[in-house]
């Protein structure tokens, strides 16, 4: 008899719109404020439970960890020890997102994990275990049960579903960089106490509260059911974004250290991008354009510079989930 098909799981990436930064908190993770969104670019997960024990992950990236460090083998693990099951897993990873990219990618690999094991055990987990493991697991992951337009505040893990933006054409463009989450956070306590030694005005509480101001008034604005194309002169909901000033700090500390990046978000705003930013703390970048087409047309001058591009769009709640398993 063949082998049973393994349960496979699209693992979506995300970008962020907008990313404040706060004050350290008690339990060392900074506090964060951002809107999460996924868009359409993927990893593929594929699970298979057999007699036996044990964990084992497959992937042909060299970066890609196979031990327990890996989320997936992680995620696996609790879920496994939740559902009290004995069974080898085994997780195989087709990788087309970037390591240590900002896109999300190990994060949304291991919710991918969980979702598929569910369904190849055939046992699903309550809800507020599969939170909880998603949390314990890494900041990202929770968005990734959520999916669409995400608030993520905590240290990111705390999230809430916000009305899903209209349809967005994006440019992703991922650099031949790594950026290092930990070094970007380290780097912004030294930018801060700089700040703070030289007197620069606005303390990090006032920040996040300008930011959950700024949030606010978009939602209520731009959230508020009236089509983008019927806005007054065409604005799209972005513009309405970049005007309340919304940015992802990261910028500030990554840019410094890796000028090439910086000059990726300059080639995405002269091809016609309306926003651009990095996305997490990078290396990732996107773009975001009034049409597809346009989109089309900006991805080439990356690739002229030898710079991974892809065009992409946003996934509202609906299409991930409808999509997650196809």
């Amino acid at each position: 008899m063949a082998a049973p098909m393994p349960t496979a799981a699209r693992a979506y990436a995300k970008i962020n719109l907008g990313l404040y930064i706060g004050p350290v908190r008690g339990d060392g993770f900074h506090e964060l404020r951002t809107v999460y969104q996924t868009i359409d670019v993927f990893d593929v997960i594929r699970v298979s439970a057999s007699s036996g024990a044990g964990i084992e992950i497959r992937c042909q990236h060299p970066q890609v960890p196979r031990d327990e460090s890996n989320t997936c083998w992680r995620v696996a693990e609790r879920v496994m020890r939740t559902l009290k099951q004995r069974r080898r897993v085994s997780i195989q990873i087709e990788k087309n997102l970037p390591v240590q990219g900002g896109l999300g990618a190990g994060s949304s690999d291991a919710a991918a994990t969980m979702l598929a094991l569910e369904r190849e055990l055939g046992l699903p987990l309550a809800a507020e275990d599969k939170l909880s493991i998603a949390a314990e697991v890494g900041s990202d992951v929770p968005l990734f049960l959520v999916g669409g337009t995400v608030l993520g505040t905590g240290h990111g893990e705390q999230v809430a579903p916000l009305p899903d933006v209209p349809p967005l054409a994006l440019v992703i463009a991922m650099p031949n960089v790594g950026v290092s989450t930990p070094k970007a956070f380290a780097d912004w306590d030294a930018l801060r106490k700089s700040e703070r030694a030289a007197l620069t005005p606005g303390s990090a509480a006032s920040r996040m509260d300008a930011f959950s101001q700024t949030l606010y008034v978009w939602l209520a604005g731009s959230l508020s059911g009236v089509p983008v194309k019927d806005r007054d002169r065409g604005e799209t909901l972005l513009l309405d974004l970049v005007r309340a000033g919304i940015e992802n700090d990261f910028e500030r500390v990554v840019f410094p250290q890796c000028p090439e990046l910086r000059e990726v978000k300059c080639v995405l705003e002269r091809e016609g991008a309306k926003y651009a930013s990095l996305s997490g703390s990078g290396s990732a970048l996107y773009g975001i354009f009034e049409s597809p087409e346009m989109a089309e047309r900006a991805a080439p001058a990356l690739k002229a510079r030898g710079i991974e591009a892809k065009t992409a769009r946003t996934l509202s709640r609906t299409e991930y989930w409808r999509q997650m398993f196809e």
